[in-house]
Parts: C-alpha cells; structure tokens; sequence
C-alpha cells in the first residue's frame, strides 16, 4: 500500500516509518522539519513538508494513498499555550481525516493517548476508577491534550458513519526508546513510589510501531480504539502490592493477566489485532534503573 505518515520526524513516527518500510510498503513521510534537497539514503522514504493545520497542504498530501497513519501533534499539553494545543492538534486531525474521505482512502490509523480518561493532566484530579484500565473506562477529559484526541476519536466514528473509511486509534502508553528509558524509567525502576497517572505503564517505541503496521493492514471494520501498552509494569513488581501500597482501595482492582501486570489492559488488542509485544524495560535498563552497557 502507498501509505501516508503524518509526524513522521516525531519518536512515534519514526519507527512507524521503519516498521512500514520494512513490512514493504510505499511510505510518504510527511511533518513540518524542513526538507534536505540531497539524494535520499537508498530505502528511505519519501518525504514532503506540511503544516496540516492548513487544509490544502493536508489535501496536497493525502492525495493518492491508500493508508494514513496520523501521528502528528503537539504531544502533551504543559509546554504550549492551551489553545495552540487544542487548535494544532485537532484542526490537524480533522483536515487529514477529511482529505482521506474526500479521496477515499481505504484505512486510516488515528495515534491518540492513554491521556483521553482524564486523569493525567486534570485541574481537578481524580483517579481511575479500576485498574487494569481498559477501552470500557469512561471518559472524563479536562485538558486541551486529552480533550483534543478524544474529539479525534470521534471525528473517526462520525468519518465512518458518513463513508467507506476504516478507522483505527490506538492509545499508546508513555512511549520509550532506547534514548529515554533510563530518564523517564530508572526513577520509578528504583521506587515503586515514583508515582505516574499511568499506574506503572509504559510501552518499547517499537512494539507500539508493530502494532501501527498491524493496524494499518487489518480489515477491521468500522471504527475500534485499541490501548498498546507493554504487558509488565516499570520495576516488575507485584503489581496489586503496589496498587494497594500506594492508593489503597480507592482503584478497583481487576483481574490480572499476570503478577507483574501494567495498569493498562491490551487484551483487545492481543485478540483483535493479534498484537503480541516483544520488548521490555529489562531489554534496557539494570535492576537500578540504569542503562544496560551495549556493543
């Protein structure tokens, strides 16, 4: 397929990018980093510039594909002004979404977040009502990030009530590369009471990247919204221990898949999508959080 990604240069993107490459299909990477006007590297993909807040240039882009994977946006809201945050992201989503339908495009991969229940960035916090949380947990989105990838994901519900159009979102968990998981994971590897809105949840960039391969090739109908998260929690705890150590009985907990569970649920997505993850924290980092030493 002659698949489009949107947020190409981003962390998410460029794996994505990679995995599509490899799975063999024909990539358009698009995002707004400025071209280079040398040769590109044999098997690179192609690459054009685009601000996809502006319609024409989504348009000018999503032209002639088959697939689009929708990766671009500001990926959190804390370090832009809110409105830039809500306006960025969903007038980007909306107009990729509306060329896809307009040029009939078969298959479109909506990147959202774990955020959209509303407990990670909230003025008013609050916690999950269960643990494992799952795709069932209701929505209570308060902030410009959360709010905008919800409204993404029914942007995709109405696009296939209205056309052929099939649409995927995935709620990646906090996503980690071998380029931060020391950073981001080594605090809460070496104590549980790091606490995160996530409850111990992360997921290896590239397994999220399988599953957008995955996603973009399935013949799912409709519109499905999956969580990927990696299937054992930072530090490899108990991990009803440390649910009930740190929040007592104020989550419900729910049953387990294994010991060492994460605080998201992905069994949709190991049945739908037949999604099975590879990589750990342990592929990277000691039992003090620091990084492994690599040839």
């Amino acid at each position: 397929m002659k698949v489009v990604i949107t947020g190409a240069h981003g962390k998410v993107g460029r794996a994505a990018t990679r995995a599509m490459l490899e799975a063999g299909h024909d990539v358009l990477a698009t995002d707004l980093t400025r071209p280079l006007f040398d040769r590109d590297p044999e098997g690179a993909a192609r690459y054009q510039m685009a601000d996809l807040t502006d319609a024409g240039e989504a348009f000018a882009v999503i032209r002639g594909a088959d697939a689009v994977v929708h990766a671009a946006a500001i990926p959190e809201p804390t370090r832009n002004p809110a409105h830039v945050v809500f306006r960025t992201n969903l007038m980007a989503t909306f107009n990729v979404l509306e060329a896809a339908v307009r040029f009939g495009v078969k298959r479109f991969v909506n990147i959202s977040s774990e955020t959209v229940p509303g407990f990670f960035f909230p003025e008013r916090e609050f916690l999950p009502d269960y643990a494992p949380v799952d795709e069932l947990h209701p929505m209570r989105p308060q902030d410009p990030y959360a709010l905008s990838k919800y409204f993404g994901e029914q942007l995709m519900t109405a696009a296939v009530e209205r056309s052929d159009i099939r649409c995927i979102s995935i709620r990646p968990s906090w996503v980690q590369n071998e380029e931060n998981y020391e950073l981001n994971l080594g605090p809460q590897v070496r104590d549980a009471s790091e606490l995160s809105a996530n409850l111990w949840t992360y997921v290896d960039v590239y397994d999220l990247a399988d599953a957008i391969v995955l996603a973009t090739e399935s013949d799912l109908p409709g519109h499905e919204v999956f969580y990927i998260a990696s299937p054992d929690n930072v530090g490899g705890r108990d991990f009803a221990n440390i649910l009930h150590q740190y929040y007592g009985d104020q989550i419900e907990l729910r049953a387990l898949s294994r010991p060492d569970a994460s605080g998201i649920s992905c069994d949709k997505a190991y049945r739908l999508l037949k999604w099975r993850p590879t990589r750990s924290w342990r592929d990277y980092l000691d039992l003090n959080g620091k990084a492994l030493v690599r040839d």
